[in-house]
């Protein structure tokens, strides 16, 4: 970790540390990941206690910012106020992007037992699900190739580029849930497929090809690829019905969007 960095977490501790409204602060983003760049801002969560979090939540007041704590070019301090349920639940339930906000999070401060516990079992990936999401997965990559084919043939640049983009997503999250990584949302989704030890060969370069060239021929050879990788148990006339039961469907019994799943 950088020391500027450094000096601006001992400033937010001195900040909060006697605030009877905080009962901890957790340190996320870069930083934390041990990815930051000179100038990146100081991602936070401070955990309110219940009357606090309440009247924010009540207000709408759930974020944090501080633009003076930081003596760097750039420099900012970005944030989210929680309260410890919240914490709890992300640690029973939350969904992966939830869950992999706390990648390598850890306390600054804490004023409650067993919070350091707590965190620890948040970035963990959920197993009670995984082999429902792969095959859910592929349905998607299957169907989604299919669209592509029909932009092309219709003539659908909306259809041509919604599809390829959906098609890109789920191929990676297929390749994150067969290796267990928790999906990190569009900003570093990429870079957590890199990380993936197991995947087919050459698979985020057909997937830029496919991105940069959105096609039937480049769409069927990234989905090809994953075809090819292993059997993951789902005919197509089974795709079709995963398809839309969790696209169109998926409203009867309140699952949310598949892609945040």
């Amino acid at each position: 970790m950088r020391e500027h960095h450094q000096r601006v977490i001992k400033r937010l501790v001195d900040k909060f540390y006697d605030d009877p409204r905080y009962l901890g602060l957790i340190v996320g983003g870069s930083v934390a990941k041990g990815c930051a760049a000179d100038d990146s801002d100081v991602d936070i969560i401070l955990v309110a206690c219940d009357s606090e979090y309440h009247k924010r939540y009540q207000s709408g007041d759930l974020l944090y910012f501080d633009d003076t704590l930081c003596d760097y070019p750039g420099g900012y301090v970005d944030g989210k106020v929680v309260d410890l349920q919240y914490l709890k639940d992300v640690a029973d339930h939350g969904s992966e992007p939830a869950r992999a906000a706390f990648d390598g999070a850890f306390l600054a401060y804490s004023h409650v037992d067993k919070l350091a516990d707590i965190l620890k079992h948040i970035p963990v990936y959920p197993e009670y699900d995984r082999e429902a999401k792969l095959k859910a997965f592929y349905s998607q990559v299957l169907l989604l190739n299919w669209y592509v084919g029909e932009a092309e043939r219709r003539h659908d640049n909306y259809l041509m580029t919604h599809a390829s983009g959906e098609l890109a997503l789920f191929g990676m999250r297929l390749v994150l849930a067969y290796n267990r990584i928790l999906y990190p949302y569009h900003k570093w989704v990429a870079r957590a497929v890199e990380c993936a030890e197991k995947k087919p060969e050459g698979f985020l370069e057909l997937m830029n090809t496919m991105l940069e060239q959105p096609c039937k021929a480049t769409a069927q050879a990234f989905t090809d690829s994953l075809t090819n990788f292993r059997d993951w148990g789902v005919s197509h006339p089974q795709a079709v019905v995963n398809f839309m039961q969790d696209r169109e469907w998926n409203w009867r019994s309140g699952q949310p969007p598949l892609q945040d799943w």
